[in-house]
């Protein structure tokens, strides 16, 4: 709930907010035949990407022996996302959805193909890998907003919270295989292999493309050619405050939170002293907690806005924790934890901003938030990088966790004071504590009933929270005036 100005008030953020979050089935949008071919290639093809993003970081490694130069090809496969990420929620705004993710997909496979030749053949160098790695951030500016906004047109909208928690899902049902048999193996035949795989994975998610049934889909009326309407999808954020630093929040713990590939490489390496197939292992655990996340986000057809920043701030924290645990299986166990409160925020925040814009702005605002979570990592990547190279991995996972709680206190702060909104509570609790504690209301407002069955009138003040002194004996005037 929140207070306006001494009156509740709908929240702006979220249309579909409720006091209490209804919950829908667990795997409802898989009742949508379309989405349903939707969802079973992106497991494919996610468990592919996962293997040769395993085995790309685990590459440069081996090649260069530095978590500077993975932070590097980190950075180039997002920086095109931070430099046109507006123009692809753009296009994905112009053009047909499924059509964009037909090309995309496609040049995704022939670039995983090219990156396995080269392996495989004996020829891979570095500046190979970071080539490959900016094509792929080229294509990712148009795929990443029409593959988000793609959801819209497969689900009806009760259902879409539902369908991005699951989309999630399988992305993180990916990412606990892929690693596993990506360290598996590098570690039995090299790294070119794994590319070679998700090369071929790309072929499920075009198929599922091609097989869909146009005629269940609900495409959104094209935007129109007009000049500045990359300027109005930042207008149109600029006047939603809360949406406005919820994106500003993704981006922050995008830069600094989401640096894993670089961190837990050097986990493997050089703090624990293992091999390729202890870094696999350590990203399917932090998938682990993600699956569960994300299936219990699923669950949830609306959410407040004190969730997402509870949740992103117990991910902040973990990333304290984690820094602070020198042991593989203690550090195992705590990534699941923080692949669960990970994702839940990520889910959430996804499905909060797609339901807050308009339909034919949609693709903009999700371009935005794209370019936000993905295109900081350009930035952070090479910082965190830098920083584990020169202090080690856990005191660069100590310093981004500081980071991330910082942001995560300003953003709520700033978001809340620019909208008017007091801080409070937006939480369901437990039905057997709600019935406990209407129970004890029930016996304290029977302490202050009199003997005759009326209501005691002097009531503690409602506005200060001090109950008047009831014990002074009246004075003579007192009781006659009575």
């Amino acid at each position: 709930m929140i207070r306006r100005n001494g009156k509740h008030q709908q929240r702006s953020v979220d249309p579909d907010h409720s006091a209490a979050s209804s919950k829908v089935s667990t795997f409802a949008a898989l009742q949508i035949h379309n989405y349903r071919l939707y969802f079973a290639g992106q497991f494919i093809s996610n468990s592919g990407t996962w293997m040769q993003r395993i085995a790309q970081d685990w590459l440069v490694l081996e090649i260069t022996g530095s978590p500077l130069a993975v932070g590097i090809t980190t950075a180039l496969q997002f920086l095109p996302m931070l430099l046109f990420g507006l123009f692809g929620g753009l296009l994905a705004d112009r053009y047909n959805k499924r059509n964009l993710l037909l090309f995309t997909q496609a040049v995704m496979g022939l670039l995983a193909a090219a990156l396995a030749a080269l392996t495989l053949s004996g020829h891979i160098e570095v500046w190979h890998i970071y080539a490959i790695a900016a094509g792929l951030g080229m294509v990712t500016v148009i795929d990443n907003p029409a593959r988000q906004v793609f959801v819209n047109e497969m689900v009806p909208t009760r259902l879409l919270r539902n369908a991005v928690s699951l989309n999630a899902g399988t992305f993180q049902m990916a990412r606990l295989v892929g690693p596993a048999i990506a360290g598996m193996l590098i570690a039995a035949v090299g790294s070119g292999w794994a590319f070679a795989i998700n090369a071929v994975t790309f072929i499920a998610t075009i198929a599922a493309l091609l097989a869909m049934d146009t005629s269940k889909l609900t495409p959104s009326q094209p935007a129109p050619r007009e000049k500045g309407q990359l300027r109005e999808g930042i207008r149109y954020v600029a006047a939603r405050p809360q949406l406005m630093w919820l994106i500003i929040l993704v981006g922050l713990i995008g830069t600094f939170g989401y640096n894993f590939a670089i961190i837990l490489s050097a986990y493997a390496k050089n703090v624990f002293h293992s091999d390729a197939d202890v870094f696999g292992w350590l990203n399917s655990a932090m998938a682990i907690g993600s699956v569960a996340g994300a299936l219990l986000a699923a669950r949830r057809a609306t959410v407040g806005m004190s969730f997402m920043y509870l949740t992103c701030g117990a991910f902040s924290v973990m990333l304290l924790v984690l820094g602070f645990t020198p042991w593989l299986l203690p550090f195992a166990g705590l990534l699941i934890i923080t692949g669960f409160v990970s994702v839940t925020f990520n889910t959430t925040a996804n499905a909060t901003v797609q339901l807050s814009a308009d339909p034919q702005m949609r693709g903009r605002v999700m371009s935005i938030y794209m370019l936000v979570f993905t295109g900081g990592t350009p930035i952070g990547g090479p910082v965190v990088g830098a920083i584990t190279d020169a202090w080690g991995a856990p005191t660069a996972i100590i310093l981004c966790g500081a980071a991330c709680v910082i942001s995560t206190i300003a953003c709520g702060l700033l978001s809340a004071h620019q909208s008017g909104v007091s801080i409070r509570s937006q939480f369901t609790l437990p039905a057997w504590l709600t019935k406990r504690i209407r129970h004890a209301g029930r016996h304290e407002a029977t302490a202050g009933t009199g003997t005759d069955g009326t209501v005691d009138q002097q009531q503690p003040d409602a506005a200060h929270d001090v109950a008047p002194n009831r014990s002074a004996p009246k004075t003579r005037k007192e009781a006659s005036d009575d």
